[in-house]
């Protein structure tokens, strides 16, 4: 569709330039920010979008002030990485036209990048609301700066025909919209109205008859299918974890404004703003202390995840459960209306995106099951972010974020990594980017390997790059590492193999752009070891020649192996044992089933070993009843930590002998305590201290003073507040960039791309062999 724009002639020299843009381009009203910078500036030309970036030609007397000016006035969503620019002979043409995209492009600069999910925006939300408007309470309302992007796009270039927009031919209205250089939607391609828009197969007054009744909505959304009911009725959390199965992990739940959260979570400094955001993640804090909302959401915790809307059909759901105020200013109302809206999917399988299978597998869970006719093209998780004081913690890098670049200091060969097995997601470095895949979850059925396998061709076809390279974990085991295997030999690239807190350390070194040496603390639950143990309590030497291990905690007896992380009280019991401590043991702990055996087991020097420190965390939670057994994934230290308020040491529970960290006497110590809390705060305070010393020695040892910390212990928000405080108090430089890049599994495969580029570039075989 072209657009024309005449605009007026003035005497002077002409000039003719061409610009290859580059970067968040596409789907973020970029073009119509170049027509509008050229009207204003009385130039000839046209714009186009194809497979690698925007194309820009401009004719006429003020060309030498494009560029600056269309850098100066960016669209909202867009952000530009390159801009090249070049001479090219007069046309004498007239007029300025929006042209039909190319589908494939005429130069060989990198392809563009399909643009990240975003809220409704602020304009459209006026219009929701508003009676006059022609898409007052359209369901599905979005413009050039909001809506879907990520979660709709097939294929680029990003237009309207490579969307799940296709199916919706516009009406002449929007059409019109569509072609008008002064609107808000000049090439928005999720433009729709009642008329021509998608459809929901419910209306809300159904859907807030369900929730309103204590029952279980299943609502499609952009990315995939929730879960929703009240958040204020006990009975409606109740049956829902009955019937999806989820016993104690904590829901989150969504709320009208920041007000309103505030009320239910504490939100300190620019909280509010993150919550508010256009990516609108969810926002793990604090409870406060007039939490009104049941503790069954979070059971045995103090903290609750927290979202704002970001559809239109979340706002309708809420102005329907407000009884349908007719002011204007209901939106900034406190209210109490919160919904519990959690992913539909069952645990281990992706997002749930098709309806056939929403029908299938949601039919025994939800009273009502609401689709609507537009197709979701790739399935895209909340984000998730922790809160501690004046620090954010990515926990999952999902929708809003993803597949947003991530800025490297320098040129790298085009790598793909395979990531983790657990909250895997995938990355591929582009010259001097690394795009991080939208979060995957654990790889632990069929359905799991399939999407990685998609999600790796999606990847590499979206950044138009042939990899010289893939990267995986050394475990043999994992389906990403499978798969690693498999496509390295299709593609013909060399395969590097990456220790798994090497590259905890190493994300952590590329979203900082760190260069130089540096020493690695890598604290978690698991991670197969160059030596083929159990890792987990690392202290690392990291450079480009690759990494050295300096220490690590003393092993703790892993009696069961993973179901010794489910049931925790297992290494307790093996711990006492071999200490000959059995008799401290809480009672609960010495009278459980099959302990005996479990006694000479631990005893018999055949038990298994590690040195994570989630399992640290593990043993303490038990030694102090806090969690005996575990009903998913860290709760033990979830749990832990909510008995933490003020963090306090005793240094003789602690030793350092030849980089080695003994914390077994604090451990002991625990079980003498009657006290949880009392018994919480030492052990994290106690940690602290011991792993500030530990890295405080290593740092006088090595001369290198820049630490960066990764795994995801730092997920604890005792430990990510203290510990680098500590450090840089004793004047370390700290490399922990945990707001762009979770310290988590889901970086893994930003730092196993970062070394396997890095290895390419120095021509060296990377620590743990390549293949």
């Amino acid at each position: 569709m072209n657009t024309p724009l005449i605009p007026p002639v003035s005497a002077g020299t002409r000039r003719r330039l061409g610009f290859e843009a580059r970067g968040l381009v596409q789907g973020v009203g970029f073009r119509p920010h170049v027509l509008r910078t050229a009207q204003a500036l009385g130039l000839d030309g046209s714009v186009c979008n194809h497979g690698e970036g925007v194309r820009i030609e401009v004719e006429g007397i003020r060309v030498g002030e494009f560029a600056d000016r269309l850098r100066a006035e960016l669209p909202p969503l867009a952000h530009l990485t390159q801009l090249r620019e070049e001479n090219l002979t007069l046309r004498g043409e007239r007029g300025f036209i929006i042209e039909e995209s190319r589908t494939a492009a005429t130069t060989s600069l990198p392809a563009a990048m399909v643009p990240a999910d975003t809220a409704i925006c602020s304009h459209c939300l006026a219009e929701l609301f508003d009676r006059s408007d022609r898409r007052y309470l359209h369901p599905f309302i979005a413009c050039s700066d909001c809506g879907p992007r990520y979660s709709m796009t097939h294929q680029l270039p990003y237009d309207r025909i490579n969307t799940a927009m296709a199916d919706f031919p516009m009406c002449e209205r929007c059409d019109g919209e569509y072609a008008d250089p002064a609107g808000r939607r000049l090439h928005a391609e999720p433009i729709g109205c009642h008329d021509c828009g998608p459809r929901l197969s419910h209306s809300i007054a159904d859907i807030v008859q369900v929730l309103a009744g204590g029952g279980i909505v299943a609502l499609k959304g952009i990315g995939g299918y929730h879960l929703a009911c009240d958040a204020r009725n006990a009975a409606a959390i109740t049956e829902l974890r009955r019937r999806k199965q989820r016993d104690g992990r904590p829901f989150a739940v969504m709320m009208l404004n920041t007000r309103s959260a505030a009320h239910e979570i504490t939100l300190e400094g620019d909280q509010r703003s993150v919550l508010a955001s256009p990516e609108r993640p969810i926002v793990i804090a604090e409870r406060t202390a007039g939490f009104s909302l049941p503790d069954s959401l979070a059971p045995g915790l103090n903290t609750l995840g927290v979202m704002l809307p970001y559809t239109a059909l979340h706002y309708l759901l809420f102005h329907a459960l407000e009884g349908s105020p007719e002011h204007s200013n209901w939106l900034e109302t406190c209210t109490p209306t919160a919904l519990v809206m959690t992913s539909a999917n069952r645990s281990g399988e992706p997002m749930i995106t098709d309806d056939r299978e929403a029908a299938e597998e949601l039919a025994g869970i939800a009273d009502l099951i609401v689709s609507h006719n537009r197709r979701i093209a790739r399935g895209c998780d909340d984000s998730v972010l922790r809160t501690s004081g004046d620090r954010r913690i990515m926990l999952r890098r999902s929708r809003g974020f993803a597949p947003g670049a991530i800025a490297l200091p320098e040129t790298l060969p085009s790598v793909l990594a395979l990531g983790a097995h657990l909250k895997n997601t995938i990355c591929a470095t582009r010259g001097d980017e690394a795009f991080l895949s939208a979060h995957h979850g654990d790889l632990d059925s069929a359905a799991m390997h399939r999407l990685l396998d998609r999600s790796s061709r999606d990847l590499r076809t979206w950044l138009g790059i042939n990899v010289d390279a893939l990267a995986c974990d050394l475990h043999p085991d994992y389906a990403s590492t499978r798969l690693a295997e498999r496509l390295a030999e299709e593609l013909d690239v060399p395969l590097i193999r990456v220790q798994h807190h090497h590259a905890h350390i190493a994300a952590m070194l590329a979203a900082r752009g760190h260069e130089g040496p540096a020493l690695g603390l890598a604290l978690d639950g698991h991670g197969f070891g160059a030596d083929g143990e159990s890792w987990g309590g690392e202290l690392l030497f990291v450079d480009r020649e690759g990494m050295r291990r300096l220490g690590h905690l003393r092993p703790l007896p892993l009696p069961g192996g993973d179901r010794a992380a489910r049931e925790p009280w297992r290494i307790a019991v093996a711990l006492a044992e071999q200490q000959r401590a059995f008799a401290s043991l809480p009672e609960e702990v010495r009278n459980r089933p099959a302990v005996d055996m479990l006694r000479h087991f631990a005893a018999s020097g055949l038990c298994p070993t590690t040195t994570a420190c989630g399992r640290y965390f593990d043993a303490a939670a038990a030694l102090l009843g806090v969690c005996h057994e575990a009903g998913f994934e860290a709760e033990a230290p979830m749990r832990l930590e909510a008995q933490c308020r003020s963090p306090r040491s005793a240094p003789d529970l602690y030793r350092l002998n030849e980089g080695q960290l003994d914390l077994h006497p604090l451990l002991m110590h625990l079980g003498e305590l009657s006290s949880a809390r009392e018994g919480a705060e030492l052990f994290h305070g106690t940690l602290v201290d011991a792993l500030a010393e530990w890295v405080g020695d290593a740092v006088r040892e090595s001369g290198v003073n820049s630490i960066a910390l990764g795994g995801g212990c730092f997920l604890n928000a005792v430990l990510a507040r203290e510990l680098p405080r500590r450090l840089r108090a004793e004047g370390m430089t700290i490399i922990a960039d945990w707001e762009a890049v979770t310290p988590g599994d889901g970086s893994i495969a930003l730092g196993q791309a970062w070394i396997a580029a890095h290895a390419l570039n120095s021509d060296k075989e990377t620590p743990g062999g390549s293949a």
